[in-house]
């Protein structure tokens, strides 16, 4: 079969691309269009803001103090081995995280281009951080792979 009509690369590059679009859209309709400049805030319930914060780290604050363009290194080689993972691995679960993430992180590092940093806009009060549509996806994609790595394989699968 040819690798790219495989359903688990079908399934896992469309996901992917999906949260590129979605997270940039949403991005794009506040920023751009909304014309929100950082700091604005919505009270949604007593414990979710809506608000627009700029992260200078790569997910959820994570090396905020590096340079710019070191970021945007560390975030190339990051997409580069999971895009290798993704292309050797034959699990959809493994796959669907790895797009997930590859999708949200590719996202984030467009806003480092456009904004200079990423924009960030769900806050929750018993969460640390503020974080994106791209951010969710990184985590639910590091959580599928986590998932996917502990659960039991049949004997033939643990073989091969």
């Amino acid at each position: 079969m040819n690798f790219l009509m495989k359903p688990s690369v079908l399934w896992s590059f469309f996901l992917g691309v999906d949260v590129l679009i979605f997270d940039r859209l949403h991005k794009y309709l506040q920023i751009d269009m909304a014309g929100w400049t950082g700091g604005e805030v919505i009270d949604v319930a007593p414990f979710f803001d809506y608000t627009l914060v700029w992260n200078t780290g790569i997910s959820y604050g994570l090396m905020g103090g590096m340079a710019p363009e070191m970021l945007l290194v560390v975030m190339g080689l990051a997409m580069v081995a999971l895009g290798w993972w993704w292309v050797k691995e034959d699990s959809l679960l493994t796959r669907i995280g790895i797009a997930l993430a590859i999708g949200g992180a590719l996202s984030n590092a467009i806003d480092r281009v456009v904004y200079g940093a990423v924009a960030d806009f769900f806050s929750l009060s018993f969460f640390p951080y503020v974080f994106n549509i791209a951010d969710m996806a990184i985590s639910i994609g590091v959580i599928a792979l986590i998932i996917d790595v502990l659960r039991p394989r049949p004997e033939s699968e643990a073989k091969s």
